[in-house]
């Protein structure tokens, strides 16, 4: 299997469809279905997008900033 089975198609605007080309040329997705799916996947997924030892950098990075107490 491919990853391409059962899928279906939408429509976007073509002015976004192009900001998103240009966002992507130059990274590692060759398409932009492929940035669109990673983006989708990353809104749903039910992980933490990081790391308890990120999160914990990031509080702190955040508190010396004075943006958190």
């Amino acid at each position: 299997m491919d990853g391409r089975e059962d899928r279906v198609s939408i429509e976007i605007p073509k002015w976004l469809y192009d900001k998103v080309a240009e966002r992507i040329k130059g990274t590692s997705f060759s398409t932009v279905s492929d940035y669109i799916t990673y983006r989708l996947q990353s809104e749903f997924s039910e992980e933490p997008v990081y790391t308890e030892e990120e999160e914990r950098k990031i509080k702190e990075r955040l508190r010396r900033l004075g943006y958190i107490p």
